[in-house]
């Protein structure tokens, strides 16, 4: 095996190794979610030596300023403040949900519609790409796999499907709910799908066979939120039943289950690192918890409606909630206090998201149009 390069990942903060065994071009990742302003870099790099023997003596010094570079990045908290950049006109029928492509370039935006479609667009253009056909019912939920090769959709009609973004093709058809599907995500390598339904249960898919790999029971009311955290060890899923249940990812056992809100649970999300977990719930507020404790440790009051979707920033500094009250908020993670509110929808806000860099804001409305903050 031969190193052949190193690229820095910013979110989470990791190094990717690329490296040639066989002939043949390889990348392999070294996950960083510890790293903070004040670790000892030295001795991160001591550790890094004795686990990756790619990582040899002579590039002590270069894994050094890597790491460095990212610890300055992680510092740059920012405190970047939201201007409306375009207005998307969608689809003839309102739309359900919006998703940003996940890789760095992030220039493709899905639209789901109840007109039983999904439209891929370019974010600088406004173009569309693709109009994906194929569900019976209204797509009510949508999300993109982390290498931006394919584009999952959730409908009404109780199914899930995969296509492929370059052609618009169908990949592959998800059945087994027996209710409608109104979440779904990828893992991070993209090999795993997970979908919560309105049927109780979560499922999780080999998303290269489309096969069933597990299915998590345990609430008493229709899912929410269904996804993973980013080293795939755990599941979160939210619930009508108003609570959030954390799920082993390997044997499919729930671990803990976080109550408080007064009103179902409408979204739920780690940051990226998989430390926190934020909930937002019809009771009009969203609570942060610590992911090894399962104890709240803010909660974000002052939307007059529910909150229908929240998500952290790469950086995981900044919340973004959307709700029925037609705004969307920007929070501080840490303290909960409420930094912008993104007005402008004339009707109420169900879908919103940052994009990779943290730069920019999607937020979907049943005004019927989609927005770009930057």
């Amino acid at each position: 095996m031969k190193l052949k390069s190193f690229l820095l990942r910013y979110y989470p903060p990791g190094i990717m190794l690329e490296y040639e065994k066989h002939g043949e071009l390889k990348t392999k990742s070294i996950d960083l979610l510890d790293l903070g302003p004040s670790t000892d870099v030295s001795a991160l790099v001591e550790e890094i030596q004795k686990a990756e023997p790619l990582i040899t003596a002579s590039r002590t010094e270069q894994v050094k300023l890597l790491i460095q570079r990212l610890q300055e990045k992680l510092g740059q908290h920012s405190n970047h403040t939201f201007y409306l950049f375009k207005v998307l006109k969608a689809h003839i029928l309102p739309l359900t949900n919006v998703a940003l492509n996940k890789s760095g370039s992030c220039d493709k935006i899905a639209t789901g519609s109840f007109d039983k479609t999904c439209k891929l667009w370019s974010v600088e253009t406004g173009k569309c790409y693709h109009t994906f056909r194929g569900h019976t019912a209204e797509i009510v939920c949508l999300s993109f796999n982390p290498q931006s090769t394919l584009v999952a959709t959730g409908s009404m009609d109780t199914t899930a499907k995969l296509w492929n973004i370059q052609n618009g093709e169908e990949v592959c058809t998800l059945r087994g709910h027996s209710a409608e599907i109104i979440s779904l995500s990828f893992n991070t390598s993209g090999d795993r799908i997970i979908t919560g339904s309105f049927d109780h249960t979560v499922v999780v898919w080999d998303a290269d066979t489309g096969r069933k790999v597990n299915i998590l029971i345990g609430h008493c009311a229709e899912i929410s939120s269904a996804l993973f955290n980013w080293d795939c060890s755990l599941i979160l899923t939210g619930s009508m039943d108003k609570t959030c249940m954390l799920w082993d990812a390997a044997n499919g056992k729930c671990v803990a289950t976080l109550t408080g809100h007064d009103d179902e649970i409408l979204d739920s999300c780690f940051d990226y690192t998989g430390k926190l977990i934020a909930t937002a719930s019809a009771d009009g507020t969203a609570r942060i918890f610590s992911a090894a404790t399962r104890k709240c440790i803010a909660k974000l009051e002052g939307h007059e409606g529910e909150i229908s979707k929240i998500s952290f920033n790469p950086q995981g500094n900044r919340l973004l909630t959307g709700s029925s009250d037609k705004t969307a908020r920007i929070w501080d993670a840490q303290t909960g206090q409420c930094l912008q509110v993104l007005e402008g929808h004339t009707d109420e806000i169900f879908s919103c998201t940052f994009n990779y860099k943290g730069n920019i804001v999607i937020t979907g409305s049943k005004d019927n149009t989609c927005r770009i903050w930057r």
